[in-house]
């Protein structure tokens, strides 16, 4: 196990009716002027910005609003809410929606005491040392934005998308009504489960030797999606298996199944690529591309693919390890399309004389390679998007 650091302080506020309790969370928190974030009509349609709205006013805080969050969220909105900000002089941020939502949040969090282009810090991953404190109402689990420090933003105008991160972006406290989520489609919760899935896979594919406890860790979020997704998906308003959907996806992104151990993410930002330039449904993408990464990454360590074959589909080992950790990997498909995911790139509007364009465009590493667990070039990446065409 690598040494680490961890520390999540992040609230969190769990069950039913909390979204009530947001004007108290923030005036604990500080804030006095909030700009609530939102997305589109479904926070005003089901009464949940009413209701958090009502919040603040019962506590005497002062708010404004800023909708219009699109799915794979778009810089130009950040620089309206950073303008706002400045302007009403807005002392927190309250993201009520999804993962989306939330990093534009954070975004606009950040530049908003920046004297410079907030862009200049994603498109290159510089680390953010300060922002405007942020709160989250959550109604969508996939991205883990609700306790991570992450954030991830597309550029309008090059089309380029980033991640960037920070310790200052982690939320101060994150609302988790899994009632808030029984009207999600079928379509969204299943590539919400697919996004915290590739979470933890990112992490589980490591190159450490003996993180047993965050490889359980990882193994025991991985079953409990696997096993509740399907259940959610026939019954949307299952409260149990929705609890539990929700509460992964937090655990699944804020790094306490990362701590100790090196960590891959080549095949989020192979993702990144699709969804920057065909506005893929993020958790769609990786449900397609993760079992393409993993035929790439077999040869390099077949006994740890092998493990999760075991552990996680109960697959017998055959006593080749490759040949386990192959059916593992079908198993892994097989999932995804169960639960309506796309089994290929031609589904999703890929076109195949973009791959070299898509593979060129990534943020490499000064070595010139991605990931971690495999390192892998630009034509190993095109050979990704070939193998799952």
């Amino acid at each position: 196990m690598l040494n680490f650091e961890f520390c999540s302080p992040t609230r969190f506020l769990f069950g039913k009716g909390t979204e009530n309790k947001a004007g108290e969370m923030i005036k604990r928190y500080g804030g006095t002027k909030v700009l609530i974030h939102y997305g589109g009509g479904s926070v005003v349609r089901s009464g949940l910005l009413q209701r958090v709205k009502e919040s603040l006013e019962q506590e005497g805080i002062e708010f404004l609003t800023l909708g219009g969050v699109q799915p794979n969220p778009r810089s130009g909105l950040v620089y309206q809410g950073i303008d706002l900000c400045r302007k009403e002089n807005v002392d927190f941020i309250l993201a009520v929606g999804g993962g989306s939502v939330i990093d534009s949040a954070k975004a606009i969090a950040a530049g908003t005491l920046m004297d410079c282009d907030f862009w200049e810090y994603w498109k290159v991953k510089k680390p953010i040392t300060k922002a405007l404190p942020v709160g989250t109402v959550l109604t969508i689990p996939a991205a883990g934005s609700e306790a991570s420090p992450n954030s991830v933003i597309t550029h309008e105008e090059t089309l380029v998308k980033r991640g960037c991160a920070g310790e200052a972006l982690r939320p101060r406290f994150s609302i988790l009504n899994p009632e808030l989520t029984f009207t999600l489609p079928a379509w969204q919760t299943a590539s919400g489960a697919s996004d915290i899935i590739a979470h933890v896979l990112e992490r589980y594919f490591t190159n450490t030797k003996d993180v047993e406890v965050t490889d359980r860790l990882c193994e025991a979020l991985l079953l409990t999606v696997i096993r509740e997704t399907p259940r959610v998906i026939a019954d949307p308003t299952c409260y149990e298996a929705r609890a539990s959907i929700m509460w992964a996806g937090a655990l699944a992104h804020n790094n306490v199944v990362g701590v100790g151990r090196e960590q891959d993410w080549a095949t989020h930002a192979i993702e990144h690529e699709l969804s920057a330039l065909y506005d893929v449904t993020h958790g769609a993408g990786l449900a397609v591309l993760f079992p393409a990464w993993m035929t790439k990454a077999l040869p390099h360590n077949p006994k740890l693919f092998a493990t999760m074959a075991t552990r996680i589909f109960g697959i017998q080992n055959t006593g080749d390890d490759a040949e386990t950790g192959a059916l593992g990997i079908q198993a892994w498909r097989d999932f995804f399309t169960s639960i309506g995911m796309p089994d290929n790139l031609r589904e999703l509007g890929v076109k195949e004389e973009d791959f070299e364009y898509m593979a060129n465009r990534l943020l490499l590493k000064p070595d010139g390679t991605l990931g971690n667990f495999v390192k892998l070039t630009p034509d190993d990446v095109v050979e990704i998007y070939k193998s799952c065409y």
